[in-house]
């Protein structure tokens, strides 16, 4: 009798691994590249996958972090799915014929801007003039800062500008530069946290056309052709973490940090508190993106001599993949 029992039991596990890799087996696989190292921006893909919603849509999602080519290019070719860029990056890749689009925007409203350490004293455009900007080398930063400062009648000419590279905000506006591009939600909260008072210029105080989507979420025509459903599969649960990180700050801070152990926490928390509100803000659901902040801001770079020809906008995005 009890050898017949331990057979019986044999029999049960076996059955259970064996429906366990079958269904994983069942489950289809996608990459999704970030952008950067891990952060606010990206909590709603970890809470996500760590809630299994994933799964749920018969998804297996792996994160990775962007190789040499970045997030635009491996996307755009096919070697992963989905990923994270902005929308001054899709509409350039738009207008060289690369087939990124963008299926969803993270944070409704731009949350960046330039940012000084108060004794730099600089709190508006016209005090760039004389001082040295530090950025990452792209055309954009110039026709950005010479826009702000044409509103003071002041211009870019007067500003040094160096490409810092990968340098630490706070290393950098120390050492080297006297003002810098940043997130306010990650790099702003953390100047709070260090106690490191800063005076800061947002974009959208100066040109509605600078309220432009960063970060989006973005696929390529390939797969919006040939997988629409997994697409729809994809942003549904993804929609789902966003909007838990929305509703339960501190639960999806503890899911992010827990999924990102580098990170620091005390930052994680307090960056997630302030950006959740942000990720959906005014629009009627999270990740809705328009055609009129799409305009807005290819025209601006169009009129600035960022874009070799005019953005064909319908084609640049989508919200057909949004749950309704």
């Amino acid at each position: 009798m009890k050898k017949i029992l331990f057979v019986m039991i044999g029999m049960f596990i076996l059955a259970g691994c064996g429906n366990e890799e079958s269904t994983q087996d069942e489950l289809e696989e996608v990459t999704l590249v970030l952008d950067w190292t891990p952060n606010t921006n990206h909590t709603g893909l970890y809470v996500a996958e760590s809630k299994e919603y994933f799964e749920e849509e018969g998804l297996d999602l792996e994160i990775v972090m962007p190789g040499e080519a970045g997030a635009d290019q491996t996307v755009a070719s096919g070697q992963a799915e989905f990923g994270i860029s902005y929308q001054e990056q899709v509409t350039e890749a738009r207008t060289q014929d690369i087939p990124l689009v963008s299926i969803a925007a993270v944070i409704q409203h731009n949350t960046s801007g330039f940012a000084a350490p108060v004794d730099k004293e600089i709190t508006s455009p016209a005090d760039f003039a004389e001082k040295a900007y530090g950025g990452w080398g792209a055309p954009v930063e110039s026709a950005v800062i010479d826009a702000l400062m044409k509103q003071e009648d002041a211009s870019v000419e007067d500003v040094e500008i160096v490409n810092m590279g990968n340098t630490d905000f706070f290393t950098a506006v120390e050492r080297d530069v006297d003002f810098a591009w940043i997130y306010y939600g990650w790099t702003g909260i953390e100047a709070e946290l260090r106690g490191t008072e800063i005076d800061m210029i947002y974009l959208t105080d100066y040109s509605e056309k600078l309220d432009y989507y960063t970060p989006v979420i973005t696929t390529n025509e390939e797969m919006i052709e040939e997988n629409p459903e997994t697409i729809k599969k994809f942003m549904a649960a993804v929609s789902r973490g966003y909007q838990d990180a929305i509703e339960n700050p501190s639960e999806a801070a503890d899911i992010l940090a827990e999924a990102v152990p580098d990170l620091d926490e005390e930052l994680v928390h307090a960056s997630q508190e302030w950006i959740s509100p942000k990720y959906q803000d005014d629009a009627d659901r999270w990740g809705e993106q328009s055609a009129e902040v799409w305009s807005n801001y290819a025209e601006f770079m169009f009129d600035n001599d960022l874009l070799e020809r005019e953005l064909d906008v319908e084609a640049a995005y989508t919200n057909e993949f949004l749950p309704e």
